[in-house]
């Protein structure tokens, strides 16, 4: 992971599994992006991938401008895996780690080097949008999560977050945990993180089985850092607590609320969910 002179300032690593249909709409994105000083690449690393993200990925280098894209196709799948092949082939002095499902908006990456653009430790991300679901359910769970303070309290970093290099030093290879982005998050202080003002969208999956799924294994990455790593709790942010917001938002989105309480039964009734599952 050493930088030359000829080195851009920023990379950009996507892991993607099986990301077929979504890895070529996140790459027309980050191409769109502004010009980011210095010059930026993205490293795609397919991992165990049984679809045609590998070629989809590939087609996307006419609309490339002035990134550099590179290709990886990994046998293994694991996104652990997949981060550190890409860190090693990353040369930016700024890291950034992007969700194939996910759409950055055309300033966000300028923003976000712009920002990390010190020589201490630093960790930035831009505003969640979660865009409207197609399904029913997932529109109106969508309609109550989106209020969830984790979203407007501190520097979320679901989907997509950056640091510098010196920050990146602070642990060895990405363990093999459910949670990454949680674990980079709280590597750093609240004083470290960075927000900027420009927004991404970040998709909540379709229907309430999938969404069962994923709120499983979010809780279960959440439980996983406390238990390995409970040092890095100190770091997390002060959110509201009580019946307070829970009552607003129920309030503006009746129905969502509603989808989100059954959502958190099923996943009470039976826990577990270290299998992977796709996004949120």
């Amino acid at each position: 992971m050493l930088t030359d002179k000829t080195a851009p300032r920023l990379s950009v690593i996507i892991p993607a599994h099986n990301e077929a249909g979504m890895i070529g709409e996140c790459l027309h994105a980050l191409f769109a992006s502004d010009p980011v000083a210095g010059g930026a690449e993205v490293i795609v690393v397919a991992n165990g991938c049984q679809d045609t993200t590998v070629a989809e990925a590939e087609a996307c280098r006419p609309q490339a401008r002035d990134w550099t894209l590179t290709v990886m196709d990994l046998p293994q799948g694991g996104k652990p895996g997949a981060l550190n092949a890409g860190e090693a082939a990353a040369q930016g002095a700024v890291l950034a780690y992007l969700d194939a499902d996910v759409l950055v908006s055309p300033p966000l990456l300028r923003q976000i080097t712009e920002a990390l653009d010190c020589p201490e430790p630093g960790y930035a991300s831009g505003q969640v949008v979660i865009p409207a679901p197609r399904s029913a359910f997932s529109r109106h769970y969508a309609g109550f999560y989106r209020q969830v303070p984790f979203f407007h309290h501190g520097v979320p970093g679901c989907g997509l977050f950056a640091m510098t290099r010196e920050g990146r030093e602070r642990w060895g290879n990405w363990p093999g945990i459910i949670s990454d982005d949680t674990f980079a998050r709280l590597n750093f202080a609240p004083h470290e993180r960075h927000a900027v003002p420009a927004h991404y969208e970040w998709p909540i999956v379709e229907g309430f089985g999938m969404l069962v799924r994923v709120r499983r294994r979010q809780d279960a990455g959440v439980t996983e850092i406390a238990q390995r790593y409970p040092a890095l709790l100190a770091n997390d942010d002060v959110r509201p607590g009580g019946p307070g917001w829970v009552l607003r938002a129920a309030l503006r989105a009746p129905l969502g609320f509603l989808a989100y309480i059954a959502v958190a039964l099923a996943v009470r009734a039976r826990r577990g969910g270290a299998d992977w599952a796709r996004g949120r």
